[in-house]
């Protein structure tokens, strides 16, 4: 009974990571319009923290950490929310949503060569071919005309490739680091310390700060969305499934978020979708999936399979 709750907690943490993200980048996108970068990410998260710290209470946990734990919790934060998330909002000021979206669909790529770098794990021949992939829709994606001959366009895209880069390092950091036990603290602490790192970059940077009240309707919607399901609900699963799964796997969440992120950013802020973009998604996808599956190249097996075959005969 236990293991049937185990996969279905798993399942729902996947949904979260899946559909609601992949909606992250459209409320985004409509807050950073009219709230300056820092000060919307700084603010969403402090407020999400201190709920989650208030669930904790509610619920009796306790939020009393030891100082190597805090210390983890702060650096996975950082990785995490204050430069993969802060920084990335920042960048959506400079491109479209949908188009952020397929850029971090280059994640898993990312990661694998960093398990690769940093663990030695052996990269798999599927993965060889995902990995090749992966340049090639990387490529279509940010060769196009109209993109390129941006100049903002193009710090966008750099400033959304180094967030997706702090994002990786994150996950694998997380997967190994001592944190706290419950995934809500772990949340909760992650949060407010970026909430704050964010809140004192937005300061130091002169950003504008607004009350709540002064918000127009559509932002201050977007913003609670993003507080209650995008961080209490989504990044506290994700947390839960660095622990219970394989990072990779956790990255395949970049399998689902564009294809959400540009349906959503096309039917309501009337993106426009290129067919070059809907070409580097199909590539890139497939890449993220020959990394994944663990099925082998039909082929692959049946070579491997004549030449074993034939050595025997040789023998």
């Amino acid at each position: 009974m236990a293991k049937s709750s185990n996969t279905l907690l798993i399942i729902l943490a996947f949904f979260a990571i899946y559909v609601i993200w992949g909606s992250t980048y459209l409320l985004n996108k409509i807050a950073v319009t009219e709230l300056p970068a820092y000060m919307l990410a700084g603010i969403r998260f402090t407020t999400a923290g201190l709920l989650i710290f208030g669930i904790c209470k509610v619920s009796g946990i306790s939020i009393k950490i030891t100082l190597k734990q805090f210390r983890n919790s702060f650096i996975a934060g950082f990785l995490f929310l204050t430069f993969g998330n802060g920084v990335f909002v920042w960048g959506l000021k400079y491109v479209d949503s949908s188009f952020a979206a397929l850029e971090v669909a280059a994640m898993p790529l990312i990661v694998l060569i960093l398990m690769r770098v940093v663990d030695g794990k052996k990269i798999k021949p599927m993965s060889i071919v995902g990995v090749i992939l992966g340049v090639i829709g990387i490529y279509l994606l940010v060769s196009q005309k109209q993109i390129v001959q941006q100049d903002e366009s193009l710090l966008g895209m750099i400033i959304i490739f180094f967030c997706v880069l702090g994002w990786s390092t994150g996950s694998l950091f997380v997967s190994k680091a001592t944190l706290p036990q419950s995934y809500l603290v772990n949340t909760a602490y992650q949060m407010v310390t970026a909430g704050i790192t964010l809140g004192i970059t937005s300061l130091v940077l002169g950003e504008n700060w607004s009350w709540p009240s002064t918000w127009s309707g559509p932002v201050q919607l977007s913003m609670g969305l993003l507080i209650i399901l995008g961080s209490i609900v989504a990044f506290s699963a994700f947390n839960y499934l660095l622990k219970t799964v394989s990072p990779e796997k956790v990255a395949t969440s970049s399998y689902v978020n564009p294809v959400i992120a540009l349906l959503l950013g096309w039917y309501v802020l009337d993106e426009n979708i290129t067919s070059q973009s809907i070409l580097a998604a199909g590539v890139l996808l497939t890449g993220v999936f020959f990394i994944n599956t663990k099925k082998k190249l039909v082929m692959f097996s049946h070579f491997r399979g004549k030449l074993k075959n034939t050595s025997e005969d040789i023998k």
